[in-house]
């Protein structure tokens, strides 16, 4: 399935929809925000940027913030957690009815901003300095057995700010992997540190202002850009859909094992 179908997002989602997602495990709506909503956010992440730089802020919430160089040799965020704590204009974007839709895949299911890692800013560039250019093969169900219960369901939505191509890196997936049982979640492959990719895997190629969603159970990875350079910069905004027990985040929360294991992306 090389060549996927995509949709458009409305207010509730179409039986055709959820029977996609339901069977393989991710689904991609086309045109979800406009370009001056994405120079909206892309110009508030600059700013979060400025002060935690500034400041020299490790942590948020307890999970790691990633460092790393732009090309200009400056000190860059290449992921931010919980930013929508940190600029109003990421809280608004979840207030788009839209994304309640994207709660009918899994009843009784919430928007985890406040949970979790929160809203996830992701800023990818391939140069000589950077600290994150891809990252290994790995589902989001490790984060439930560090916190001690077994994989729920889960949804990781992801807004795109940048178009890519193949050649641009990005998200890989394994369709249909969400429902695999319990020891292929773990052993399947090696957490993080597997980089390589699989004869299985399909590219999820975006347009900027799309929209996709994959089950945190499937195994994904991110890519590595093939281009060097300006042309290899990306940047994706990730908030989860979750279930399960509410634990909302503070600065007071302690850093995980598997988030310590993002140390090794690169």
């Amino acid at each position: 399935m090389k060549n996927y179908p995509t949709f458009t997002l409305g207010t509730t989602l179409r039986e055709e929809q959820l029977a996609f997602f339901n069977q393989h495990g991710f689904i991609h709506f086309k045109k979800f925000i406009h370009q001056e909503a994405i120079d909206t956010l892309i110009n508030a992440s600059k700013k979060v940027e400025h002060e935690w730089v500034s400041k020299n802020r490790l942590k948020a919430n307890g999970v790691p913030i990633k460092y790393g160089k732009d090309l200009d040799g400056s000190t860059i965020v290449q992921r931010f957690a919980f930013i929508n704590q940190h600029n109003p204009v990421f809280s608004e974007v979840l207030y788009d009815p839209r994304f309640e839709a994207l709660t009918q895949i899994v009843p009784g299911s919430r928007i985890g901003d406040q949970e979790k890692d929160g809203m996830v800013f992701n800023h990818y560039i391939n140069g000589p300095e950077s600290k994150f250019t891809q990252m290994g093969w790995h589902t989001d169900g490790l984060r439930d057995l560090f916190y001690g219960t077994l994989p729920l369901p889960m949804l990781n939505i992801g807004i795109h700010l940048s178009s890519l191509q193949p050649e641009n890196g990005g998200l890989r997936i394994l369709p249909g992997t969400h429902k695999q049982g319990l020891f292929k979640t773990i052993f399947r492959k090696k957490y993080f540190l597997d980089t390589r990719p699989d004869k299985n895997e399909i590219a999820i190629v975006p347009e900027a202002g799309d929209l996709t969603v994959h089950d945190g159970r499937l195994w994904h990875r991110v890519a590595k850009s093939t281009i060097e350079g300006e042309e290899s910069r990306r940047r994706v905004i990730y908030v989860p859909i979750i279930t399960g027990k509410v634990e909302v985040k503070t600065e007071s929360s302690p850093t995980l094992f598997y988030q310590k294991l993002n140390g090794l992306v690169k």
